[in-house]
Protein backbone atom coordinates (compact mmCIF):
# COMPACT_ATOMS: atom_id res chain seq x y z
CA UNK A 1 0.00 0.00 0.00
CA UNK A 2 1.25 3.51 -0.35
CA UNK A 3 2.50 5.42 2.17
CA UNK A 4 2.46 9.52 2.86
CA UNK A 5 4.62 11.76 4.92
CA UNK A 6 3.21 13.89 7.46
CA UNK A 7 5.90 16.36 9.32
CA UNK A 8 4.63 16.92 12.54
CA UNK A 9 5.22 19.09 15.90
CA UNK A 10 3.94 17.28 19.22
CA UNK A 11 1.94 19.87 21.24
CA UNK A 12 2.60 21.36 24.71
CA UNK A 13 -1.08 22.24 25.56
CA UNK A 14 -4.03 20.20 24.71
CA UNK A 15 -7.29 21.90 24.66
CA UNK A 16 -9.68 24.42 23.21
CA UNK A 17 -7.54 27.21 23.23
CA UNK A 18 -4.32 25.56 21.90
CA UNK A 19 -6.07 24.17 19.10
CA UNK A 20 -8.49 26.95 18.08
CA UNK A 21 -4.65 29.07 17.87
CA UNK A 22 -3.43 26.02 16.23
CA UNK A 23 -6.51 26.33 13.74
CA UNK A 24 -5.74 29.92 13.39
CA UNK A 25 -2.20 29.53 12.23
CA UNK A 26 -3.60 26.76 9.41
CA UNK A 27 -2.52 24.41 11.42
CA UNK A 28 -4.53 20.91 12.50
CA UNK A 29 -4.53 19.52 15.83
CA UNK A 30 -4.04 15.73 15.50
CA UNK A 31 -3.58 12.69 17.76
CA UNK A 32 -2.41 8.76 17.45
CA UNK A 33 -3.11 6.14 19.52
CA UNK A 34 -0.47 3.62 19.86
CA UNK A 35 -0.27 0.54 21.50
CA UNK A 36 1.17 2.17 24.59
CA UNK A 37 1.00 6.22 24.21
CA UNK A 38 -1.12 8.80 23.26
CA UNK A 39 0.98 11.29 21.18
CA UNK A 40 -0.81 14.85 20.46
CA UNK A 41 1.32 16.57 17.56
CA UNK A 42 0.15 19.04 15.12
CA UNK A 43 0.42 19.41 10.99
CA UNK A 44 0.09 21.89 8.63
CA UNK A 45 -3.50 21.80 6.93
CA UNK A 46 -1.97 21.27 3.43
CA UNK A 47 -0.65 18.01 4.36
CA UNK A 48 -4.23 16.59 4.08
CA UNK A 49 -4.41 17.18 0.62
CA UNK A 50 -3.11 13.67 -0.45
CA UNK A 51 -4.38 11.90 1.71
CA UNK A 52 -8.24 12.98 2.68
CA UNK A 53 -8.98 14.68 -0.85
CA UNK A 54 -8.20 11.81 -2.83
CA UNK A 55 -10.01 7.94 -4.05
CA UNK A 56 -6.86 6.13 -2.80
CA UNK A 57 -5.82 4.31 0.23
CA UNK A 58 -2.81 5.40 2.19
CA UNK A 59 -0.47 4.51 5.40
CA UNK A 60 1.04 7.30 6.70
CA UNK A 61 4.58 7.98 8.11
CA UNK A 62 4.01 10.42 10.74
CA UNK A 63 7.45 12.27 11.40
CA UNK A 64 7.04 13.90 14.75
CA UNK A 65 10.04 15.44 16.29
CA UNK A 66 12.55 12.92 15.06
CA UNK A 67 10.52 9.86 16.07
CA UNK A 68 8.70 7.74 12.59
CA UNK A 69 5.38 6.35 13.42
CA UNK A 70 3.35 4.12 11.08
CA UNK A 71 -0.08 4.61 11.38
CA UNK A 72 -3.18 4.73 9.26
CA UNK A 73 -5.80 7.94 9.17
CA UNK A 74 -8.86 6.35 11.10
CA UNK A 75 -10.84 9.91 11.51
CA UNK A 76 -11.01 13.51 9.83
CA UNK A 77 -13.74 16.12 11.44
CA UNK A 78 -14.48 19.05 9.32
CA UNK A 79 -15.92 22.85 10.01
CA UNK A 80 -19.47 22.33 9.23
CA UNK A 81 -19.51 25.65 7.64
CA UNK A 82 -15.94 26.01 6.23
CA UNK A 83 -15.20 21.81 5.44
CA UNK A 84 -11.91 23.06 6.89
CA UNK A 85 -10.15 19.94 8.49
CA UNK A 86 -9.95 20.96 12.45
CA UNK A 87 -9.21 17.28 13.74
CA UNK A 88 -7.54 14.36 12.77
CA UNK A 89 -6.83 11.06 14.70
CA UNK A 90 -3.72 8.75 13.76
CA UNK A 91 -3.92 4.77 14.53
CA UNK A 92 -0.52 3.45 15.27
CA UNK A 93 0.15 0.06 13.15
CA UNK A 94 1.85 -2.95 14.31
CA UNK A 95 3.49 -5.09 11.84
CA UNK A 96 1.45 -8.41 13.51
CA UNK A 97 -1.81 -6.85 14.00
CA UNK A 98 -4.83 -6.75 11.71
CA UNK A 99 -5.98 -3.11 10.91
CA UNK A 100 -9.60 -2.49 8.71
CA UNK A 101 -9.00 0.27 6.37
CA UNK A 102 -11.54 1.25 3.33
CA UNK A 103 -9.93 0.69 -0.08
CA UNK A 104 -11.02 1.98 -3.15
CA UNK A 105 -12.92 -0.05 -5.71
CA UNK A 106 -11.51 -0.27 -9.33
CA UNK A 107 -14.40 -1.32 -12.27
CA UNK A 108 -12.88 -2.82 -15.23
CA UNK A 109 -14.56 -4.15 -18.52
CA UNK A 110 -17.34 -3.47 -20.51
CA UNK A 111 -20.13 -5.25 -19.14
CA UNK A 112 -21.96 -7.60 -21.49
CA UNK A 113 -25.66 -6.05 -20.54
CA UNK A 114 -24.24 -2.38 -20.98
CA UNK A 115 -23.77 -3.66 -24.65
CA UNK A 116 -26.90 -4.76 -24.88
CA UNK A 117 -28.72 -1.49 -23.56
CA UNK A 118 -28.34 -1.76 -19.83
CA UNK A 119 -27.09 0.52 -17.49
CA UNK A 120 -24.26 0.03 -14.69
CA UNK A 121 -25.02 0.95 -11.53
CA UNK A 122 -22.19 1.29 -9.10
CA UNK A 123 -23.19 0.94 -5.62
CA UNK A 124 -20.16 0.93 -3.38
CA UNK A 125 -16.74 2.68 -4.43
CA UNK A 126 -14.73 1.47 -1.39
CA UNK A 127 -15.06 -1.60 0.50
CA UNK A 128 -13.71 -1.68 4.24
CA UNK A 129 -10.81 -4.73 4.60
CA UNK A 130 -8.90 -6.33 7.55
CA UNK A 131 -5.57 -7.16 7.23
CA UNK A 132 -1.57 -6.98 8.60
CA UNK A 133 -0.74 -3.73 6.95
CA UNK A 134 1.84 -5.69 4.86
CA UNK A 135 -1.12 -7.60 3.21
CA UNK A 136 -3.31 -4.14 2.51
CA UNK A 137 -4.25 -3.87 -0.83
CA UNK A 138 -3.96 -0.69 -2.72
CA UNK A 139 -7.43 -1.07 -4.45
CA UNK A 140 -10.06 -4.04 -5.25
CA UNK A 141 -10.62 -4.78 -8.73
CA UNK A 142 -14.12 -5.62 -9.84
CA UNK A 143 -14.36 -6.90 -13.47
CA UNK A 144 -17.90 -6.05 -14.86
CA UNK A 145 -17.46 -8.13 -18.53
CA UNK A 146 -19.80 -11.13 -17.50
CA UNK A 147 -22.43 -9.04 -16.41
CA UNK A 148 -25.84 -9.07 -18.57
CA UNK A 149 -29.15 -6.82 -17.97
CA UNK A 150 -29.82 -8.22 -14.32
CA UNK A 151 -26.83 -9.33 -13.33
CA UNK A 152 -25.23 -8.48 -10.06
CA UNK A 153 -21.51 -8.63 -8.90
CA UNK A 154 -21.43 -9.40 -4.86
CA UNK A 155 -18.88 -9.55 -2.69
CA UNK A 156 -18.57 -13.77 -2.53
CA UNK A 157 -17.36 -13.18 -5.82
CA UNK A 158 -14.12 -11.16 -4.82
CA UNK A 159 -10.64 -13.06 -4.20
CA UNK A 160 -9.58 -12.71 -0.76
CA UNK A 161 -6.09 -13.59 -0.74
CA UNK A 162 -4.72 -12.17 2.20
CA UNK A 163 -6.83 -9.77 3.53
CA UNK A 164 -10.82 -10.30 4.99
CA UNK A 165 -13.69 -8.03 3.55
CA UNK A 166 -15.95 -6.70 6.10
CA UNK A 167 -19.06 -6.83 4.03
CA UNK A 168 -21.72 -9.44 3.67
CA UNK A 169 -20.94 -12.03 1.00
CA UNK A 170 -24.27 -10.70 -0.64
CA UNK A 171 -23.68 -7.31 -0.99
CA UNK A 172 -24.08 -5.68 -4.09
CA UNK A 173 -21.11 -3.86 -5.57
CA UNK A 174 -22.49 -3.49 -9.06
CA UNK A 175 -24.82 -4.62 -11.41
CA UNK A 176 -26.26 -3.77 -14.50
CA UNK A 177 -30.17 -2.59 -14.90
CA UNK A 178 -33.18 -2.43 -17.12
CA UNK A 179 -32.85 0.79 -19.17
CA UNK A 180 -35.87 1.95 -21.31
CA UNK A 181 -34.34 1.54 -24.53
CA UNK A 182 -33.65 -2.57 -23.56
CA UNK A 183 -37.89 -2.65 -22.29
CA UNK A 184 -38.67 -0.44 -25.66
CA UNK A 185 -36.46 -3.32 -27.93
CA UNK A 186 -38.16 -6.30 -25.88
CA UNK A 187 -41.82 -4.80 -26.53
CA UNK A 188 -40.59 -4.40 -30.37
CA UNK A 189 -39.56 -7.65 -30.80
CA UNK A 190 -42.87 -9.55 -29.12
CA UNK A 191 -44.54 -7.24 -31.68
CA UNK A 192 -42.39 -8.32 -34.34
CA UNK A 193 -42.73 -12.16 -33.28
CA UNK A 194 -46.42 -11.62 -33.32
CA UNK A 195 -47.08 -10.39 -36.50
Amino acid sequence: MKSITIQGEKRESVGKNSSKALRNAEKVPCVVYGEKEVLHFSTEEKSFKNLVYTPEAHTVTLEVEGKKIEAILQDVQFHPVTDRIIHADFYELNPEKPVSIEVPVVITGRAKGVVRGGVLRINLRKLKVRAIPANLPDEIVVDVTSLDVGGKFEVSKLEKNKFQILHPDNTVIALVKTSRNVKAGALDEEENGEG
